[in-house]
């Protein structure tokens, strides 16, 4: 399944990359530069210690790239009145006689501690596209589901002090 991202999240990813290709991965070979010259390899912790972290960055780096590479990119636009992507809403539910407010996000920075929720979570998917006092029904599996009155609707422009999971 493609990632699906912003023009944002791509801007943000690219500069992840290119912050681990000039800065992490020179302090990781010097790393492993200083640990290699300490002597005998076999029983050196931080030779292997610097490599594991070494390629741990290039794994990342490649991760990265082939998500850029593959992604699908969503536009985080939407009608005045409806629920997009970057969107915070107010969500009455029913069941619980509770309100939650709730930010509409990309998967790739959902983080439901923070109240980000991803737009191809079953709530998001749910609530995406609808407005202010819609009864909205949210299928969590064959068997589960809930419903949730969509109370109020907050358009956010600005995500630049979002993160995108790893950096």
């Amino acid at each position: 399944m493609r990632e699906q991202l912003t023009k944002s999240d791509v801007e943000k990813i690219q500069e992840e990359i290119t912050h681990r290709k000039l800065v992490v991965r020179q302090e990781a070979i010097e790393a492993v530069k200083e640990a290699r010259a300490q002597g005998d390899l076999s029983e050196n912790f931080e030779y292997y210690a610097a490599k594991r972290f070494k390629n741990q960055n290039e794994s990342r780096i490649r991760y990265l790239e082939k998500m850029l590479r593959t992604a699908a990119i969503v536009s985080d636009q939407s009608r005045e009145d409806e629920i997009g992507i970057n969107n915070t809403v107010e969500l009455y539910f029913e069941d619980d006689d509770e309100v939650e407010t709730y930010r509409l996000v990309t998967s790739i920075r959902g983080n439901s501690m923070k109240g980000l929720i991803s737009i191809e979570s079953p709530l998001g998917k749910a609530i995406k596209g609808h407005k202010e006092g819609d009864r909205v029904h949210v299928q969590v599996n064959e068997k589960a589901g809930y419903d949730v009155i969509v109370r109020k609707i907050i358009k956010t422009e600005d995500d630049s002090q979002d993160s995108i999971r790893g950096f």
